[in-house]
């Protein structure tokens, strides 16, 4: 086992159950801190942990704006001390009613939310308006993703207007997430960006000139937000999200990213059914199987390891050094999907030096809280 992720005393933690090295987490967010140079540059999302014990946290640490993506995940938020929320998504249905709630209950918090459609925008300004209250909106851009928003252009400027027209809406800025950059040549990346954000700055003077305030940019991903914060722009705003936990596909993606895996699944050996196989209880309802089956794990301590079957509760293992397991033993899996891996687990096991210290709920894994 790699002497970062010792643990003495696995014995209580249930497997596959996942871990998470607060030590790793500090120094992620340190680093984290560190790319943008000013704490006041970060909004990270929360989405990749889901844990109101990370953003207490990140909030003693002195960051205070946060980027999320569910209701759930923005009442997390302030419930950890989060004084600026954006939930980067756009509200329909009841989630316009929500909005209202949120504001409500929350009232010292600035929140804010995103739009691409001027259907809900007057919704949610009609919304606001019988109850009293305003909110902040985001104008979300599609940078070349074709998920959510709208392209530069004309569009953009009419939405921005409504906004600022809209007698209980306030125009936040731009929200420009540009996940399709996940180049690993960092040139190639770094060219990406530029695209993005002089197309960004272009839209950005355009309103200006047509005296339309933009006070925040909320820019990149967490490939991208380190060449972002090359940027010389006071409304910049970097959303990191991944980092903090970090996890083996942006490992290999992005290797020019000094962050560590801070979060392993704990599996157990269930059987061994060949002289070259071993299987241990990590089915994909413990890790997150968007990634293609065979590459879904690395075993820091089993570098020969091949994935060559994995069901709902069962990982089969091919290894040369099968025959040294036997069932009860232990192992450390590192995810290539934080994210998703997240949110299988209602809590996860805080190691502090070597032992298990904490236990943290994974508060945001449903969608609703209590709003």
């Amino acid at each position: 086992m790699e002497q970062l992720y010792a643990i003495d005393s696995p014995d209580e933690i249930l497997s596959p159950g996942l871990v998470v090295f607060e030590e790793i987490v500090r120094e992620n967010i340190v680093r984290m801190k560190a790319i943008a140079g000013q704490d006041q540059r970060l909004r990270p999302h929360c989405k990749t942990h889901k844990m109101v014990d990370i953003i207490r946290l990140e909030v003693g640490m002195g960051i205070y704006k946060h980027k999320c993506a569910t209701f759930a995940e923005a009442e997390m938020l302030a419930v950890g001390g989060a004084q600026d929320v954006f939930l980067a998504y756009n509200p329909v249905g009841p989630n316009i009613a929500r909005a209202v709630r949120y504001r409500q209950i929350y009232p010292d918090v600035r929140f804010s939310v995103a739009a691409d459609h001027p259907e809900p925008v007057k919704a949610l300004n009609d919304a606001m308006v019988a109850a009293g209250i305003e909110v902040d909106v985001f104008v979300d851009i599609d940078t070349g993703l074709g998920r959510t928003g709208l392209a530069p252009g004309a569009e953009v400027r009419d939405l921005y207007e409504q906004i600022d027209w809209a007698s209980n809406l306030r125009p936040a800025g731009l929200h420009a997430y540009d996940g399709q950059n996940h180049q690993t040549r960092l040139e190639e990346r770094s060219t990406a960006v530029d695209e993005c954000w002089n197309s960004i700055q272009d839209l950005k003077n355009d309103l200006e000139n047509s005296s339309l305030a933009v006070p925040a940019i909320v820019a990149g991903g967490t490939g991208t937000f380190p060449l972002y914060a090359r940027k010389d722009d006071p409304a910049l705003e970097l959303s990191p999200g991944t980092c903090v936990l970090h996890d083996d596909g942006y490992e290999q993606l992005f290797p020019d990213m000094q962050f560590v895996p801070a979060a392993l699944i704990l599996t157990r050996v269930v059987s061994r059914p060949s002289p070259s196989t071993v299987t241990f209880d990590l089915g994909y309802k413990a890790c997150a199987s968007d990634p293609p089956a065979g590459s879904r794990l690395r075993f820091p301590n089993i570098p020969d390891a091949r994935e060559v079957l994995q069901n709902e509760e069962h990982l089969v293992v091919e290894t040369m050094n099968a025959a040294n397991y036997r069932p009860g033993d232990v192992e450390l899996a590192i995810p290539t999907h934080i994210c998703p891996t997240s949110a299988l687990h209602a809590q996860v096991w805080v190691i502090r030096g070597r032992d298990v210290h904490d236990t943290w709920k994974v508060t945001a894994r449903d969608r609703q809280i209590s709003l």
